[in-house]
């Protein structure tokens, strides 16, 4: 599905002129028919489903147990 800039701006909120200037960066592809810019929506599921993914390992991490350490059970 195609969405227009300020439809895009609003699903990644973002402002409008960031949008255009990720465009012209080529960050974003998107196809120019003369009056305004398209873009596939579908190419940001990819980057969603992999930030969530992200999100959830990074909490995993932080709320696993640090391990004890072997050497404060050595009494000499």
């Amino acid at each position: 599905m195609y969405v227009t800039i300020p439809e895009l701006a609003e699903y990644l909120s973002i402002n409008e002129q960031r949008v255009k200037s990720l465009i012209l960066q080529g960050k974003i592809r998107a196809i120019h028919d003369g009056k305004q810019y398209l873009v596939n929506k579908g190419q940001f599921t990819t980057y969603f489903e992999q930030v969530e993914k992200y999100k959830l390992m990074i909490q995993d991490y932080l709320h696993e147990p640090i391990p004890e350490d072997i050497d404060v059970k050595d009494e000499d």
